[in-house]
């Protein structure tokens, strides 16, 4: 089966603005995204998804192919990484099933061992999707909330215990994921209960 890497990348982040082609030690930063897909040689196509024509042309510069400029619609805040992954997917209009790798343009310190594990463990499995996790650094079951000027835990009976007495909890990495294209069209759901296989990453997002 093959094996298709999209890449997001809108121009309009909010925390950091122009986030994804920031200079990252000499580079923009989706140039790490493209160029690990690249060295992985596990990619019929890299695909950019973007908004930008200047993301386009600092994509199309480093190796990765951009078919189309996403639609405002798919661009703002409340779009689902899903909804623009399902609008490549039908846009590049699959004849056959293949396998669709999403990686971030903020995990710049994904290695290639990384993917080709991740791939090899989604094929053995046999599942629709592949998500890399990664474990909470401290557990979120002794949080803390704030009420006006007073700290209170949000469980006193989590705080009573020792922290490695409490349940392991992981979050998403928001490196990359793999699904399988039909997948993608046809479930709603971005987490769904069956066939999803997990992947534990030590590399998170920034």
């Amino acid at each position: 089966m093959k094996n298709i890497c999209i890449i997001p990348a809108r121009k309009n982040s909010k925390r950091i603005k122009n986030k994804n082609i920031k200079n990252f030690c000499g580079k923009p930063l989706i140039y790490y995204s493209i160029n690990l897909a690249k060295k992985s040689k596990l990619f019929d196509r890299i695909i950019v998804t973007t908004d930008s024509p200047k993301i386009k042309k600092i994509a199309i510069k480093y190796g990765a192919e951009v078919p189309f400029l996403r639609s405002k619609i798919l661009s703002n805040d409340f779009t689902s990484t899903k909804k623009v992954l399902k609008d490549v997917v039908d846009k590049i209009n699959l004849k056959k099933e293949v396998n669709i790798f999403c990686i971030y343009c903020t995990a710049p310190l994904i290695i290639v061992k990384d993917l080709k594990n991740a791939l090899k463990r989604f094929k053995l499995s046999n599942s629709d999707a592949l998500y890399a996790i990664t474990k909470y650094s401290h557990s979120p079951l002794r949080s803390l909330k704030k009420l006006g000027n007073f700290i209170f835990p949000n469980s006193l009976k989590n705080m009573k215990k020792r922290s490695q007495d409490l349940q392991s909890l992981f979050h998403d990495s928001g490196t990359f994921y793999i699904f399988k294209s039909n997948y993608l069209k046809k479930k709603k759901k971005f987490f769904f209960k069956k066939n999803i296989r997990l992947f534990n990453s030590k590399i998170q997002s920034y």
